[in-house]
C-alpha cells in the first residue's frame, strides 16, 4: 500500500476575528491558544503523529507561502494557488500531483485553522478514515456532537461498514446544511449526527474519478496543471488553467453528490475540536482550557 498524505488547504483571512486576524496575517498564522505555535503549526505537530515530514502538502496563496515555509522549515511540499478558487480547486490541485507521483495514493485533507488537543484520538480517527478510504469511499471524519449548535453543518451516519481497522467506519445518509436551533436538538437526540469539520481522506484516483463524472472542467484543468507540475512549464500551465477552474467547495463538488449515489462513508470523532470561527469561540477556548490566550 501507498502511504498516507496530508493534505493542509491554508487560506482565508479569518474575517470574523477582525482585526486580530486579517488578509495580511490569517489566523493559521497566529498562536491563539497560547501553546507558543501558531495553529498552522499545531495542525503540522499532529499530522507529524499519522505521517512523515515528506508527505504533508500545504496548499496556501502567494501572499503568504514565505510565512508558511518560515513556520514550517521541514516542510518539503507546498503548492502555491495563484488566487483562491474555494476548498474543491485546492484539495484537488494536491490531489491531481500526488496522483501523477503515487498512483492511487491515500490524502487526508485538514484546514490549517482548527483546534485539537486530543492528538491520539484523532490519529485514531485518522487511521480508521484511512482504512475505510482505500475500499474506494471518500471519508470524513466527523465530529461528535458537544451540544446542538446551529454554527455547524451536519453529517447523518448510516450502518456500519464492518471495514477491517475502522469499528466506527458508517455509511453517509446526507449532509446537512446549517440547521435552526430546533432541528439542531432533534440531530443531537438522534445521537446518528456528526458536526461537518471539513475533513475528508480519500484515494486520489477515486476523487479524481468523481470530479471528472461531476466537474469535468474543473477535472480536465487540475489534469493539465498536474502533468506539467514537475516540468518547466509549471508556471505557464498553472497561470494559464488555474484562472478557468470552477470555484466551488469540496462539499458541493464531491462530497454532496456522492453521498446520494452511496459513495461517502464518516467515521465519527469523539476527540475534541474547535474552528476558533470568531471572538465568541476563542473566548470559550480560552475558558476551557484555564488558560491566558495569547494574541501573537
Amino acid at each position: 500500500m501507498t502511504e498516507l498524505h496530508a493534505v493542509i488547504p491554508a487560506g482565508g483571512a479569518g474575517t470574523r476575528l477582525w482585526p486580530l486576524s486579517r488578509a495580511s496575517r490569517p489566523k493559521f498564522l497566529l498562536d491563539l491558544t497560547g501553546s507558543g505555535r501558531s495553529l498552522l503549526q499545531q495542525t503540522w505537530d499532529r499530522l507529524r503523529e499519522v505521517v512523515p515530514a515528506e508527505n504533508i502538502h500545504v496548499v496556501t496563496g502567494p501572499a503568504h507561502a514565505a510565512a508558511v515555509q518560515e513556520q514550517l522549515p521541514e516542510l518539503t511540499s507546498i503548492f502555491v494557488e495563484p488566487a483562491p478558487r474555494d476548498s474543491m480547486p485546492a484539495i484537488g490541485l494536491a490531489a491531481a500531483v500526488i496522483e501523477e507521483r503515487h498512483p492511487g495514493a491515500v490524502i487526508a485533507s485538514f484546514a490549517a485553522d482548527h483546534v485539537i488537543a486530543d492528538v491520539d484520538g484523532f490519529a485514531a480517527a485518522v487511521r480508521q478514515a484511512e482504512a475505510v478510504a482505500r475500499t474506494g469511499l471518500v471519508t470524513t471524519i466527523g465530529i461528535a456532537p458537544r451540544s446542538p449548535s446551529t454554527a455547524f453543518g451536519y453529517i447523518e451516519g448510516g450502518a456500519a461498514l464492518g471495514v477491517e481497522g475502522a469499528p466506527d467506519g458508517r455509511a453517509v445518509q446526507r449532509f446537512v446544511e446549517k440547521p435552526d436551533a430546533a432541528t439542531a436538538q432533534s440531530y443531537l437526540d438522534a445521537g446518528t449526527f456528526s458536526w461537518n469539520a471539513g475533513m475528508f481522506v480519500t484515494r486520489t484516483d477515486v476523487l479524481l474519478d468523481h470530479l471528472a463524472r461531476l466537474q469535468p472542467g474543473l477535472h480536465a484543468g487540475l489534469r493539465s496543471i498536474a502533468q506539467a507540475w514537475d516540468g518547466d512549464q509549471r508556471d505557464a500551465v498553472l497561470n494559464q488553467a488555474w484562472p478557468t477552474l470552477t470555484k466551488i467547495a469540496i462539499d458541493h463538488a464531491v462530497a454532496e453528490p456522492v453521498s446520494l449515489e452511496g459513495g461517502i462513508a464518516v467515521v465519527p470523532g469523539t476527540f475534541d475540536w474547535d474552528d476558533v470561527g470568531d471572538f465568541a469561540a476563542l473566548h470559550e477556548l480560552g475558558a476551557a482550557s484555564g488558560s491566558d490566550v495569547v494574541w501573537v
